[in-house]
């Protein structure tokens, strides 16, 4: 598993803020265009791209963008 493909992942989600903007420190629950219906995707294109089953309190926990890798990375085994 690697973090910048897993980084390009998840800044696919979000359609205002640019890629570039998006890195592994990256606070996600603070980036404007966040909302539940992005945690959402968030969780199934982790579901998709890895074959991880996370759950609304994995999001929440999670601070930035490494976090959320490392919850997948751990769950991949």
């Amino acid at each position: 598993m690697n973090l910048d493909i897993f980084i390009s992942h998840f800044s696919e989600l979000f359609d205002e803020t640019p890629a570039s903007e998006i890195s592994a420190t990256t606070a996600f629950h603070n980036l404007d265009e966040f909302s539940s219906l992005t945690a959402l995707s968030i969780i199934a294109m982790i579901d998709e791209q890895y074959e991880v089953t996370l759950k609304g309190d994995d999001i929440r926990r999670a601070i930035t963008v490494e976090d959320l890798f490392n919850i997948v990375k751990e769950r991949r085994g």
